[in-house]
C-alpha cells in the first residue's frame, strides 16, 4: 500500500474525519463557486427582468383599460386637425389670397404703395407665407383693414405694424403703414 495512505490511516479518527470533512467542504464549495454563483447571477437578473416585465405589464394593462377613452380622443383630436388644416390655404390658393388681402386694404379705404410676396418659410407640417405689405391711410381704414383680415377664413396675421407720423390732409390723419402679412399653409408630407 501506498506509504502516505498507510501515514493516513494511522492517524487518530477524529484527525482522518476532519480531513476528509474539509476535503468535502472544499469540493462543495469549488462546485458551488463555479456551478451555483452562474446560476444564481442568472436567478436574479431574471428576477429584476420579471419585476421590469411585470411593470410594463402593468402599464399596458392601464392603457388597455383605457383604450376606448384614448381612441375617442385621438378621433376628436383628427377632427380638430382636419378643422385646423381648413384654415391652411393649399398651395394654389396662396396667390389669390395674398391678392386679396391687397383688394381687402383697398376695400377698406387704404391706399395700396406696394405689396411684396416673400419666400416660403418651412415650419415642419407648415409653412409660413409673408408678404411686405406698404400702405396709407387713416387710423379708422387701418383698423378697418385689421377687422376685415381678422374675420378671414384662413389664417392671416399683421405682424410688424409700423405707423409713420401722420400728414394731415383735412381733418383726417394719413399714416403711411408696413407691415409684414403672414399667412401659413399646409405642407403635405405625401
Amino acid at each position: 500500500m501506498n506509504p502516505q495512505i498507510e501515514k493516513f490511516l494511522k492517524r487518530p479518527l477524529w484527525q482522518r474525519l476532519a480531513l476528509l470533512g474539509a476535503v468535502i467542504v472544499l469540493i462543495v464549495g469549488a462546485g458551488v463557486w463555479f456551478l451555483g454563483m452562474p446560476k444564481y447571477q442568472e436567478l436574479t437578473r431574471l428576477k429584476q427582468e420579471a419585476q421590469k416585465l411585470d411593470g410594463e405589464i402593468a402599464q399596458k394593462k392601464l392603457v388597455a383599460g383605457n383604450l376606448e377613452k384614448f381612441k375617442a380622443e385621438l378621433a376628436k383630436m383628427e377632427q380638430q386637425l382636419q378643422q385646423a388644416l381648413t384654415r391652411l390655404p393649399n398651395q394654389s390658393e396662396i396667390p389669390t389670397l395674398l391678392t386679396n388681402l391687397a383688394g381687402l386694404a383697398k376695400g377698406n379705404g387704404l391706399e395700396v404703395e406696394s405689396f411684396k410676396p416673400g419666400a416660403e418659410v418651412p415650419r415642419g407640417f407648415f409653412a409660413e407665407v409673408p408678404a411686405d405689405l406698404k400702405l396709407r391711410g387713416t387710423y379708422h381704414q387701418l383698423a378697418l383693414f385689421a377687422s376685415a383680415v381678422g374675420d378671414l377664413p384662413r389664417i392671416v396675421n399683421l405682424n410688424t405694424l409700423t405707423l409713420a407720423s401722420p400728414k394731415y390732409s383735412g381733418n383726417n390723419a394719413v399714416l403711411g403703414i408696413s407691415c409684414k402679412v403672414l399667412t401659413f399653409r399646409f405642407v403635405d408630407s405625401k
